[in-house]
């Protein structure tokens, strides 16, 4: 069967052979790495460097939300650039920008400045995250586009996996946190060069290129409050979730957003083409994209926090606690992409996935200060058995829908909401842990016969405070973190309702896809219009698609 397919990809005009690809997916793939990287280094590392600025909760969950913004943000602007210039060269650029974001990352003094450099990161971030996935969707047909993606997958479990130990032992060390940031830059030099010496894409030049800016700005905006309300909201000092401060911030994010709508619809070549997220199954897959980001961002950002706050382990005993999430994300992504190629169905690993977040995030609820390490590990094995099989397959299913000159803006859109979701996620998450800690610190310090304002437990530089009142912060912040799970759950409940409706469309095995079998084109979500349009059985027996015509 193999060599059928091998001779039916290679009549394909934009088929590589499989030496061709793997040489292209080198750079791709570390370039992959050092941002991925870059993050879960950052995910151990942060007890230490919040306390070490004597910054708050809130700082906390701010330096993952910057960058997550400016990644979201920045996501859909990359996927349009890559549908219109030279995607080899949008990724270089990327990973400059990406290098300038950590070395002003790695001097920050103050966490202001911290807070900058991490949006410059994400801007980076946010362009590897899209391009990667576009230039794979470009040069592998989608039949054998499962295999590709679990080396992606395994490319990401190793720097989930390395990356907190890494970190962990980078704080640890006389180097100090810094070179969380620093140790990134010689990898991405790397990257660099591989992506010299073994990218070779086409140049399709187009004329009378247009971008929609003002679309991008109001998007940016739009999320930026929103994410600001909940990131304060529910906090001492702030404003309440139910106050006049919060519906002013949700009518200005709205309005924004319902602006984005209005200009998208209207632009000549739109940032976010709602064509496209309309779609059924793109705007299915988008829904569960954003469960598949809180799990991914949320459980990481505060599973370390959990291991190192509450259980008093060191960063680098932390990072070793998260294996077996990791672990997970790497069987279930090699093995699913595995899988997906050799039998061509897509559809029972992405519900199944959405289930084991469910189970998983529920069992997560269940965790205080003092549960069982060996139930912590396999309870964070099984998210990440369901991050694994739903993160590349939801863009997998997602890319099989439309024509490879549409694949940068549909792989960043899906892209876009799984940052967006992880976002949120980690703000709203954030600010009900915070809540809860200094909620269950009061009643701790209200024990002791010790008067507080309200705020207490804010504070994470627990060695400088007194033994009793850092045990009570550590139990609080323990006994916290299980509330924040049980809101996963119910997110993770709305992807499984998401996935099981997706159109269980056969995947193609041709790169690019007939404009007269474009699923763009129909109403309906399951089969083309078109006259004389083949049956889905017909994509089954691999029957070859002309390319569309550049």
């Amino acid at each position: 069967m193999s060599s059928s397919v091998e001779a039916v990809t290679r009549q394909d005009p934009y088929a590589m052979s499989h030496r061709e690809i793997l040489e292209s997916l080198t750079g791709l793939l570390a370039a992959l790495f050092t941002a991925l990287l870059s993050t879960t280094i950052v995910a151990t590392a942060l007890p230490t460097i919040i306390g070490d600025l004597r910054a708050s909760q809130t700082a906390y969950a701010w330096v993952i939300t910057t960058a997550l913004l400016a990644n979201a943000a920045s996501t859909p602007i990359w996927g349009k650039l890559a549908d219109l210039f030279n995607k080899k060269l949008l990724v270089q650029t990327s990973i400059v920008i990406f290098v300038a974001g950590s070395v002003m990352a790695g001097f920050a003094h103050n966490v202001t400045l911290l807070l900058a450099a991490r949006v410059v990161q994400g801007i980076g971030m946010g362009g590897l995250t899209a391009l990667v996935v576009a230039i794979i969707g470009s040069i592998v047909a989608p039949r054998e586009r499962g295999r590709y993606s679990g080396y992606m997958g395994a490319v990401m479990a190793v720097s989930m996996s390395g990356g907190p130990i890494l970190g962990g032992v980078i704080v640890d060390s006389p180097l100090g946190w810094r070179w969380c940031f620093f140790v990134c830059v010689p990898l991405a030099l790397i990257a660099l060069f591989l992506l010299q010496r073994t990218l070779r894409l086409p140049t399709d030049r187009k004329d009378d290129v247009s971008i929609d800016w003002f679309g991008a700005v109001l998007m940016t905006a739009g999320v930026s409050i929103l994410l600001i309300w909940v990131s304060f909201a529910g906090k001492a000092g702030y404003y309440e979730w139910f106050s006049r401060e919060s519906l002013l911030y949700v009518l200005a994010g709205v309005a924004l957003l319902a602006a984005t709508v209005w200009v998208e619809s209207r632009a000549k070549s739109p940032i976010m083409p709602l064509r496209i997220v309309t779609e059924r199954t793109t705007g299915l897959a988008i829904i569960a994209s954003i469960a598949v980001g809180i799990g991914m961002f949320g459980a990481t950002t505060f599973l370390g926090q959990y291991f190192q706050t509450a259980r008093g382990y060191s960063p680098t005993v932390a990072g070793i606690l998260t294996i077996p999430m990791v672990a997970g994300m790497l069987v279930a992504s090699v093995g699913s992409g595995q899988l997906i190629t050799r039998f061509g169905k897509w559809k029972p690993f992405v519900v199944g996935g959405a289930g084991l977040l469910v189970v998983g995030f529920g069992l997560l609820s269940t965790l205080d200060h003092a549960t069982n390490l060996w139930l912590v590990g396999a309870f964070i094995a099984v998210v990440g058995l369901g991050v694994g099989m739903m993160m590349q397959n939801l863009v997998l299913a997602v890319q099989n829908t439309v024509s490879v000159h549409n694949i940068g803006a549909a792989s960043s859109n899906v892209a876009f909401f799984r940052t967006f979701g992880g976002a949120i996620g980690v703000s709203v998450l954030g600010s009900v842990l915070a809540t809860r800690v200094s909620e269950l610190s009061a009643q701790g310090f209200h024990r002791l016969g010790i008067r507080t304002s309200g705020s207490g437990g804010s504070n994470l530089d627990l060695d400088s405070l007194p033994a009793p009142i850092a045990t009570i912060v550590r139990a609080s912040y323990g006994d916290a973190t299980g509330r924040i799970f049980l809101i996963a759950a119910a997110a993770a409940v709305v992807a499984l309702l998401a996935t099981a409706l997706l159109p269980n469309r056969p995947l193609r095995r041709t790169i690019d896809i007939d404009p007269g079998l474009d699923p763009m084109r129909s109403d309906d979500g399951d089969r083309p219009e078109q006259p004389g349009a083949a049956a889905a059985g017909e994509f089954d027996r691999g029957r070859r698609e002309p390319a569309l015509q550049r």
